[in-house]
């Protein structure tokens, strides 16, 4: 039974779930829609969001006065994964997994295949909560920036690559069934209000810059998507990118809103890639 036939789905979810005009795996589509039905995201998650809103100003307010500046990275990652281990619903955790992997893999695609480029391939790849103390959520971040620091100057090949001769060298296929996230009883929170209360944590145990950076490191979503649609010759994918023009600094503002429609971007880019491998004939790089 297909996810938009089984009970519970309202018609526009039936609609949504039978909509392909966007690429996503049917197994991130299922986990969403899942985590759509989450009684609890519907009543209990506008408060929260608001409160949280609230509090994630001030605490943006304060780090921002003219005092000496503080973070506690290991103390953010423990907070971070004893909360996903205790409260997040197991499909929030499998798609936070599933965002490591799909912007691993985009931004390593990008920098293999990107001309004239030596660079040290993103290795964050966690298959449970506990690895998340490794691969961290900081780390996450900062492995965008190096990227991009080492990438340098776009030079778009002309004409585009071939399917031939595209390097698929550090693609790493998902398999859902990698994942290990045990599931408890505790485990009621959806998504969003989760990352509502996470982006608190991450603006008082992160420096102002290293916040400032994260917020914003959104809007390189559409330089990614310039770049590998230079690549595979589809300009069309730059609209896949929601957040755009990173040389526009943003505050906290509709952080949520700005941080789902990125795990979105990726999602979509990653399927668009691993069906573009699919595509490729058996002798190509793998």
């Amino acid at each position: 039974m297909t996810t938009a036939n089984k009970a519970g789905y309202s018609a526009y979810l039936r609609a949504i779930a039978n909509d392909n005009s966007l690429p996503i795996e049917q197994a991130a589509l299922d986990l969403w829609l899942k985590d759509l039905q989450n009684p609890l995201r519907w009543s209990v998650r506008p408060l929260l969001q608001f409160i949280f809103a609230v509090l994630l100003h001030l605490i943006w307010l304060f780090k921002r006065l003219p005092l000496p500046q503080f973070s506690a990275h290991n103390t953010l990652q423990r907070l971070i994964c004893w909360f996903c281990t205790h409260f997040v619903s197991k499909e929030a955790n499998l798609l936070i997994l599933r965002h490591y992997a799909t912007e691993s893999n985009v931004l390593n695609f990008l920098a293999v295949n990107s001309p004239n480029v030596s660079f040290n391939p993103v290795q964050l790849y966690p298959k449970s909560i506990a690895d998340m103390q490794h691969a961290s959520f900081v780390e996450h971040d900062q492995e965008l920036f190096r990227l991009f620091a080492e990438l340098g100057h776009w030079q778009s090949p002309k004409p585009p690559l071939s399917p031939g001769e595209l390097n698929w060298q550090h693609w790493q296929s998902i398999d859902m069934q990698r994942f290990d996230v045990a599931e408890k009883r505790t485990q009621w929170l959806d998504f969003e209000t989760s990352h509502a209360l996470f982006m608190c944590l991450f603006c008082l145990l992160l420096t102002r810059e290293e916040y400032r950076d994260a917020i914003n490191g959104f809007n390189l979503d559409q330089s990614i998507a310039i770049r590998i649609g230079d690549l595979v010759g589809d300009s069309s994918l730059r609209e896949l990118a929601y957040n755009k023009y990173p040389h526009y600094l943003v505050g906290p503002w509709n952080l949520g809103q700005r941080f789902l429609m990125h795990g979105f971007f990726t999602e979509h880019l990653y399927a668009y890639l691993q069906q573009h491998k699919a595509d490729q004939k058996p002798q190509n790089h793998t």
